[in-house]
């Protein structure tokens, strides 16, 4: 595509920027002092049932120091304890698991500091009671800080809620690439509002890349910034942006509130695996290689079997009531075994209840061209081979229960991307065929992303993405959001 169709005249006057930069750090401050107002309640309950554990309804004997003071003065220095840490900090809360790191550990380390202070100075308030109240302060404060970005995440996703507004800067190409990137994913709260582009590219009438307004060249990115409202700059690759004129637009935002942040070329890399080491003056990005075996990879193993193992004890009486459902609803066998590619390219039978016809498979050319979905699967939203039992089975994800067989057996595991059919499998290129290094998973980011909503290429992305970066607390974070995902029901078809 040509800069020429890239680059179009602005059909429309663009909207007072400076009020709109107003209006956004005014939501800005609104949800921090939420955040306040939360976790000065939570702390309050917290230390209330920290009291009536170790006390009861009673009075506490042989204190020096009354409780009536202690409380106050511990809420106090909790709160100040979240905000040197930076809990408030624009640049972290609302997405990320950073915010929550800095919550457990600025409790973690005013618990530390009292319980020094306390043995030094023989202060005598109950150790019983300290130890409650910190506990349930925060669980409590993490689930807060859960509950208050989850509505925060609903309200950006509807162009609502506190976002920052972004001015992206560099050549055309990266300029899309970047804005497509950050509207993939619209709760994370980086919302574009403008872009400026090489002064060649820049013509006297008003432009847009796409649907986004170009309001300056290079020369003028602090004003630009300014202009449109803009709090954060985002610098994207380009050619004429040397590491010199990078550095004086460092400077020249210094002081006017506008964050500077680099978006590199290198995408789709977490950021456990990224370290910044400074080298003759220059901040080196050194990326580790993703990790396919090892000690972790044990872990993450005997997880699957414990869980999966446990799982189908558990969930036994259920499966017992599908099956009757199933046999009760349709002809044919309760189960159905389908070959998909595991890891390394070594098929197995996958075991998932049955939800369709028994003919499925041979009425699946007639209706082919219905297709509902792009790349090398089969979606269509109202299958006429999908069953009574197993419309209700899609819509609950219950027809993959049997797969814990398959994660018992070493076949697949609780998190990992989507198996394949051996016909998919055929027709991958290189980089798709990334996704055979790892076990195919139960679930993964694929489903709880919108599983069937979502196009091939994106599925693919996510897949490759969790290849590269997973780790045991990401599959956590994915079984946790599989539950939301399924109550939910988005994308089940």
């Amino acid at each position: 595509m040509s800069v020429a169709t890239l680059l179009t005249p602005a059909t429309s006057a663009e909207p007072d920027g400076r009020r709109a930069g107003l209006v956004a750090r005014a939501d800005e401050r609104s949800y921090v002092r939420v955040l306040v107002v939360l976790d000065t309640t939570i702390l309050i309950i917290a230390l209330l049932i920290g009291y009536v554990a170790r006390f009861g309804e009673g009075e506490p004997t042989g204190s020096e120091i009354p409780y009536v003071l202690v409380a106050p003065g511990l809420v106090l220095a909790w709160l100040i304890s979240l905000k040197a840490l930076g809990c408030y900090d624009d640049r972290v809360i609302g997405y990320g698991a950073d915010e929550y790191r800095r919550v457990s550990s600025a409790s973690l380390r005013l618990a530390g500091a009292i319980a020094i202070i306390g043995y030094i100075a023989d202060v005598g308030v109950s150790r019983g009671f300290l130890g409650i109240s910190f506990a349930v302060g925060t669980v409590g404060l993490e689930v807060a800080r859960f509950a208050a970005r989850k509505r925060l995440h609903r309200a950006r996703s509807v162009g609502a809620g506190w976002s920052r507004k972004v001015l992206v800067v560099g050549d055309t190409a990266h300029v899309l690439e970047l804005v497509h990137t950050l509207r993939r994913e619209p709760y994370a709260g980086y919302q574009v509002v403008g872009a400026c582009i090489p002064d060649a590219l820049l013509a006297p009438v008003a432009q847009r890349l796409g649907d986004v307004p170009v309001v300056g060249s290079f020369r003028g990115i602090p004003e630009a910034a300014t202009a449109i409202g803009a709090d954060t700059v985002a610098v994207t690759a380009s050619g004429e942006l040397t590491a010199t004129r990078l550095r004086r637009l460092g400077w020249q935002l210094e002081g006017t509130g506008v964050d500077l942040v680099v978006a590199p070329a290198l995408t789709d890399v977490a950021g456990p695996r990224i370290h910044t080491r400074p080298v003759a003056g220059l901040p080196l990005i050194h990326v580790e290689a993703p990790e396919f075996r090892g000690v972790r990879k044990l872990v993450k193993g005997l997880v699957d079997r414990s869980v999966s193992s446990l799982a189908l004890a558990v969930l036994l009486p259920l499966i017992a009531f599908i099956a009757l459902a199933i046999k009760l609803d349709s002809r044919g066998p309760v189960l159905f075994r389908q070959v998909r590619v595991g890891r390394g390219g070594q098929e197995f039978g996958v075991f998932k209840f049955r939800t369709m016809v028994v003919n499925a498979d041979a009425l699946l050319a007639e209706l082919t061209a219905r297709n509902e979905t792009d790349g090398l699967m089969f979606k269509m939203r109202h299958d006429p081979r999908v069953t009574r039992v197993g419309r209700l089975l899609r819509k609950w994800s219950l027809d993959e229960l049997p797969q814990l067989v398959n994660v018992l057996l070493g076949q697949m595991s609780l998190v990992g991307p989507r198996p394949p059919l051996p016909s998919e499998v055929a027709r991958y290129d290189g980089d798709v065929a990334r996704r055979l290094l790892v076990k195919p998973g139960m679930t993964g980011l694929w489903q709880v992303s919108g599983r069937s909503d979502l196009s091939w290429e994106d599925g693919i992305r996510l897949d490759l993405y969790y290849v590269e970066n997973w780790s045991l607390t990401a599959d956590l974070t994915i079984l946790w959001k599989t539950f939301g995902a399924v109550v939910n029901g988005r994308g089940a078809y």
